[in-house]
């Protein structure tokens, strides 16, 4: 693979080489490929074919960017001729033109509103509740009887951060409403998994079992989301308390300009967004560092040794998060390994030139953060897990795309500061009471659908570890 990259001016003088890719059949393309071992595949071509790969499912043809100069130029440099269009409408069927899927005035305008409430100073007031949230895990852990049993504990973890994004964004514990959604998302996260993966599933227009179930659960959604917001409207009305919640938040902004804020549509909209990613993609990583600490006593030893010094044995609070360095270093090398958003698409509005090579206008463009994370070029022994790499006292001599758990460029996520947050205090609080092993003969293997799951879950056993451990 090359290592350098350049782009001509906007193609006008050089329309760039023709990008090559693997063969595929006639009428599905690469289809199967890509379905059979979705990371396999994408390892496999850009190994092969170098910064700019072609591959074709059915009938649309994706460019693959495998350079961080050329993902740059999509998500940054040259981002207003790469839009998220119809390739989010899986995503767009749930969110709406939430921040995710909008683009455009209404993506500029819906960012500048909601910046101010995932500022840190904000977001720092959502400490106690994540660490109370997993003490109250741990609790159960401690009375649940059989430790010869082993605990999925992927499944654990999407419970706790959907029960701490439920409270940090409505204020309450999670009573009926908040469950209801919490059921319904999780079909929804379902079906969008299955229609990734199965792309040629009927729309829903076609009244199929699973388009009902499907629709069912929409309709859940927009009636609780969208109840609460009424509610708290009438309470704002007639000057009852406000709240101190992520919803509170979004309802107070207002446009600088306009002085306008959210429509109730909007609202629903950025809530169900904030809901999805900030329970799905914080547990996904999460289980995949309490895997990889299993599989690596050393680094585990280094993390209880910080948590020792650090804490002493009491929980964690948002002020040792900044001390909670190399906890912090074992989220990060997580999340090169097992990117929770393993892959993002755009479309090229006009004709350009990315690493040499022609991307022609309409051209669907997929970029991958788990093919960016484990290139030879920028990243050394790039399967093994080190922590190591992300010491703030080391120079890192790699391009600014190299390494994108969040995206990157204006679009990167908005939620990034309370997800790192989030993920330090619940590993800290965690890791220090207990030790988590794989059962004897588990393979684990990652699941690539809207993200990076591990296939079937994560069983493992718990080890308490006693308070002169901690």
């Amino acid at each position: 693979m090359t290592t350098t990259a350049s782009n001509s001016s906007a193609g006008v003088y050089d329309r760039g080489r023709e990008a090559a890719g693997p063969r595929g059949s006639v009428v599905l393309g690469n289809t199967w490929q890509l379905q059979h071992d979705p990371l396999a595949f994408l390892m496999s071509t850009a190994a092969r074919y170098g910064d700019v790969a072609r591959y074709r499912l059915g009938n649309v043809t994706f460019y693959q960017i495998n350079h961080p100069d050329g993902v740059q130029r999509i998500l940054q440099d040259n981002r207003h001729n790469y839009l998220k269009g119809d390739l989010f409408d899986i995503i767009r069927m749930v969110g709406g033109d939430g921040l995710f899927t909008s683009e455009g005035d209404l993506w500029l305008r819906q960012r500048r509103l909601m910046q101010p409430t995932f500022h840190r100073r904000r977001i720092d007031g959502f400490g106690g509740v994540m660490t109370r949230r997993t003490l109250e895990m741990l609790a159960r852990w401690e009375v649940r009887g059989d430790r010869e049993r082993p605990l999925d504990v992927a499944e654990e973890l999407t419970g706790l951060t959907m029960a701490i994004i439920s409270e940090t964004m409505f204020g309450n514990r999670l009573d009926e409403d908040t469950h209801a959604v919490s059921q319904a998302l999780t079909v929804l996260l379902s079906d969008i998994n299955f229609r990734f993966m199965i792309p040629f599933y009927p729309s829903l227009r076609w009244p199929t079992l699973r388009n009902r179930r499907t629709l069912a659960a929409m309709g859940t959604v927009d009636d609780v989301v969208l109840g609460i917001i009424e509610r708290r409207r009438a309470a704002e009305a007639t000057g009852e308390p406000e709240h101190d919640d992520l919803l509170a938040m979004l309802m107070e902004a207002r446009d600088a300009d306009t002085g306008e804020g959210m429509s109730d549509k909007q609202l629903r909209d950025e809530v169900v967004t904030i809901f999805v990613a900030g329970h799905e993609t914080t547990a996904v990583a999460l289980t995949w560092a309490f895997y990889l600490l299993a599989r690596h006593p050393q680094a585990e030893a280094m993390l209880h040794a910080e948590l020792s010094e650090v804490l002493g044995g009491r929980a964690p609070e948002i002020s040792d998060v900044a001390n909670l360095r190399y906890t912090r270093m074992v989220i990060d090398e997580t999340l090169r390994l097992y990117p929770p958003a393993w892959i993002t698409n755009r479309q090229a509005v006009a004709e350009d030139v990315i690493c040499g090579y022609r991307i022609p206008a309409g051209a669907a463009v997929a970029v991958s953060p788990y093919v960016m994370h484990h290139l030879p070029a920028w990243w050394h022994e790039p399967y093994r897990f080190n922590p190591e790499r992300f010491d703030p006292d080391m120079a890192h001599d790699r391009p600014r795309f190299a390494y994108m758990p969040f995206g990157g460029g204006p679009h990167q996520c908005i939620g990034n500061t309370f997800a790192l947050m989030e993920a330090t205090l619940i590993l800290a609080t965690v890791a220090q009471s207990y030790q988590l092993q794989l059962p004897a003969g588990v393979t684990v293997r990652p699941r690539p659908e809207t993200t990076l799951r591990p296939d079937g879950g994560l069983p493992m056993l718990l080890q308490p570890r006693s308070a002169n451990q901690r």
